[in-house]
């Protein structure tokens, strides 16, 4: 992993060449920017694409420190796949670090350290709740899959390993049930085409009409602040 200085306005940005990268790909969060490139990406062609990229990086940039420092307090409410209805977000002294009172839809969280609370109740949530949505996924588009792993890498929604094996995003479960499913779907397609070949993207789209547009919404996609925070 390599940096690269922009101006002030900006951090510094890390470079990561990963081997199943075909494009340049930028990744902007509240705790720095992301640059993944070909593992045979030249530092020029690298030194262009951010340059072309400044203006857009500056202003996304600027625009989601106003944010955190505007809303950097946690919510009261928290929207998750699969409830129709927010859960309450209640911080109390606690011996759980979080506990969910189905019933009541209500999320206790320790309110010491409360943004890790939160961060360990959404990736419980995500353990329990993603494996069994991918495996009605699954049935129903008929692409079976080998084991279901819930991570958080920093770079990807989801993916999928030669032998079938799919790993999902815990953040997916703060996102809309359609995102949810598109990438499902995407990494379900990879169980018969493990590339990004035209059959691929066909066969995505056989069961996901709108995937362009749900590509672009995951793209654009900003995770609330106190996910980032290190546990």
């Amino acid at each position: 992993m390599q940096s690269v200085s922009l101006q002030a306005l900006l951090p510094e940005v890390k470079v990561v060449r990963h081997a199943r990268a075909r494009n340049l790909r930028l990744r902007v969060e509240p705790t720095g920017i992301r640059l993944t490139v070909p593992p045979f990406c030249t530092k020029t062609q690298i030194h262009q694409f951010l340059k072309q990229s400044e203006q857009w990086l500056i202003d996304t940039w600027s625009k989601q420190q106003q944010q955190l420092n505007q809303t950097n307090t946690l919510p009261q409410e928290l929207y998750l796949f699969r409830h129709s209805q927010p859960f309450h977000v209640i911080q109390q002294q606690q011996r759980y670090i979080f506990r969910f009172d189905w019933d009541q839809q209500i999320l206790f969280i320790r309110n010491q350290q409360a943004e890790q609370a939160l961060q360990s109740a959404v990736f419980s949530y995500a353990k329990q709740f993603l494996p069994e949505y991918l495996n009605q996924v699954s049935q129903e588009i008929g692409l079976p899959y080998q084991a279901c792993a819930i991570r958080k890498p920093k770079t990807r929604w989801g993916s999928c390993s030669s032998k079938h094996d799919i790993m999902l995003n815990a953040a997916l479960v703060l996102m809309p049930e359609s995102n949810v499913r598109a990438v499902c779907v995407h990494e379900l397609a990879h169980t018969k085409h493990f590339d990004h070949s035209a059959a691929f993207w066909n066969e995505v789209a056989k069961h996901d009409h709108n995937y362009l547009e749900h590509r672009r919404q995951l793209k654009q996609i900003q995770l609330p602040h106190w996910y980032y925070k290190k546990i």
